[in-house]
């Protein structure tokens, strides 16, 4: 944590003026992250990595619920350069969401300054470059966000508490990958497995008959992976921002952009065991170790490296389904997170998505309900802030599956704020998918295999389902999520697999409302990059 160099001061103190008046005087958290390229070797071969601070992953974000944090990012790259934030919402403020429907790239050779607030939010989330495919060279790094003291936690402290990010990896650049999607060619299998930029070697320590935390999340691009550590249990405590009943698993499937918390005690003998991550519903099974060393261990991991779920479905499935939420248990504010009956609010709307793949011009792309993305010229959100018309049409995509041919659009659905709708996402395909929202967390009642029916509702989890903003859905089966529309804002819902998003399977949902109160939503930032036909007008005074 450092202070905020000079580069935009005067503009920040303006920021912080205004967004103090606006919080409560609620404690601020300074960062300067320099990004550079450099030399990384996962594999054990070079590559050109995204680098924070000269560091591969990038540094942790540590904050507590309310914080307001101000990340001064200078872009020492040759190429344009975003980061997101994988799960903090941002509230009433997507002008800094950090993706290219919301906001101006930073250039190269400048910085730019984030001002967020992670406001009523606990738990594990991370962060990750947006633009490009630069989510390929690294530039991630995780996110947590403990608890206000005076709020009860559901489990007592723990004596460590660790990051612990997974993902596949290629050996090729991510400059040779981008090029290749370009080409309108899919990506081969990834060729390794990281845990913390490492793949082999990642160690986690702890002393015998303590307990630890790990906040795992998959940074990937593509493959489901499954954790385990040899001869110890986990139990699981928190998904994204949400309590869970403390289940206990041998081995979490954590699908492409999902993060948990489990708590584990070092109750064997004092010597070291594997920690394994290997991915699930692939062909090629690919394995990573590192190592949970006790205290004083002299013995290195030996024996068979413990299996774990390779195809199985229905094994993935029930285990989704286990999860979760500790209806007894605080959340960020001083109320039970179970005192929001979700399943008691009448449904405004109900969408459904379906993703779509085909060739468009000869060239590998993919969709949601037949529209395959492409980027405006300018960011949707500052398009609407200066009427800019001819960037975008509003519901330039269908709210239903049209199963017609896929075609090129930069698809955005609007919706109403403060409403209660349904999201059902329909896969259709042979491989589990997984889809992100960006500024919300929603309910995840049901999940199941064949096609959705409005029947389906019948099996839905209407008491104590998890809330999350990364969801899985299986192969040939269907997802659905309850969401409160509470969070006016241009915001992007994508696959997760980064080629898919990359090539088009995402788009953004305008949760719009007619009323210019602060209350629904901050204005424009006064230090605002614009770009594109937004280029050379003024944000108005905060």
């Amino acid at each position: 944590m450092m202070a905020v160099g000079r580069s935009g001061g005067t503009i920040l103190l303006f920021c912080l003026s205004f967004f103090a008046a606006v919080t409560a005087e609620s404690p601020y958290r300074f960062f300067d992250w320099n990004v550079t390229y450099g030399d990384i070797y996962p594999l054990g071969v070079r590559q050109q990595g995204i680098l924070i601070n000269g560091q591969f992953p990038g540094p942790d974000i540590h904050s507590v619920t309310n914080d307001n944090l101000i990340i001064n990012v200078h872009n020492s790259l040759d190429e344009p350069f975003l980061i997101s934030w994988n799960g903090v919402q941002n509230r009433r403020n997507s002008y800094v969401d950090g993706m290219y429907g919301t906001t101006c790239p930073i250039p190269p050779r400048s910085n730019y300054t984030y001002i967020l607030q992670v406001k009523d939010q606990i738990g594990s989330f991370y962060y990750f470059p947006s633009l490009a495919f630069h989510k390929a060279a690294g530039g991630f790094g995780g996110i947590r966000i403990l608890s206000r003291p005076g709020i009860p936690v559901p489990f007592a402290d723990p004596a460590g508490d660790y990051t612990v990010l997974i993902g596949d990896w290629y050996k090729f650049n991510h400059t040779d990958l981008k090029s290749r999607l370009d080409r309108g060619r899919k990506l081969p299998s990834p060729d390794g497995i990281l845990i913390n930029g490492r793949s082999n070697g990642a160690t986690l320590n702890v002393e015998q008959g303590k307990t630890y935390r790990l906040r795992i999340s998959n940074v990937g691009l593509q493959d489901s992976l499954n954790f385990r550590i040899q001869n110890h249990r986990m139990k699981l405590v928190e998904v994204e921002g949400t309590h869970t009943l403390q289940t206990m698993f041998s081995s979490l499937d954590v699908h492409v952009g999902q993060s948990y918390s489990v708590l584990i005690t070092a109750d064997q003998s004092p010597r070291d065991y594997y920690v394994v991550v290997s991915s699930r519903f692939t062909d090629k099974i690919i394995t990573t170790t590192g190592v949970l060393r006790y205290s004083g261990s002299s013995t290195p991991a030996s024996g068979p490296i413990p299996g774990g779920p390779t195809i199985q479905v229905d094994w993935s499935l029930n285990q989704a389904r286990a999860i979760r939420t500790n209806l007894t248990a605080s959340g960020p504010r001083p109320n039970p997170q179970g005192s929001y009956h979700y399943g008691l609010i009448p449904l405004i709307r109900t969408i459904v998505f379906g993703s779509s793949a085909g060739q468009i011009n000869g060239k590998q792309r993919y969709g949601v309900n037949s529209v395959s993305f492409v980027p405006a010229d300018t960011p949707l959100k500052l398009a609407d802030f200066f009427k800019i018309s001819g960037v975008y049409k509003i519901n330039s995509i269908s709210d239903k599956p049209t199963y017609g041919g896929l075609y090129l659009d930069t698809s955005v659905l609007q919706v109403d704020y403060r409403t209660f709708i349904e999201i059902v996402f329909e896969n259709q395909e042979d491989i589990v998918q997984s889809y992100h929202l960006n500024g919300y967390s929603f309910w995840v009642v049901g999940m199941d295999g064949g096609q959705w029916k409005t029947g389906s509702r019948n099996g839905y989890n209407l008491r104590d389902a998890v809330s999350r903003s990364t969801v899985q859905v299986y192969p040939k089966s269907w997802t659905a999520i309850y969401i409160a529309l509470d969070n006016v804002g241009m915001w992007n819902l994508r696959s997760e697999f980064w080629a898919r998003q990359y090539l088009g399977q995402q788009l953004y949902l305008r949760v719009f409302t007619s009323s210019t109160s602060l209350r629904d939503e901050y204005p424009i930032p006064k230090n605002s990059r614009l770009c594109g036909r937004a280029r050379g007008r003024h944000t108005r005074p905060l």
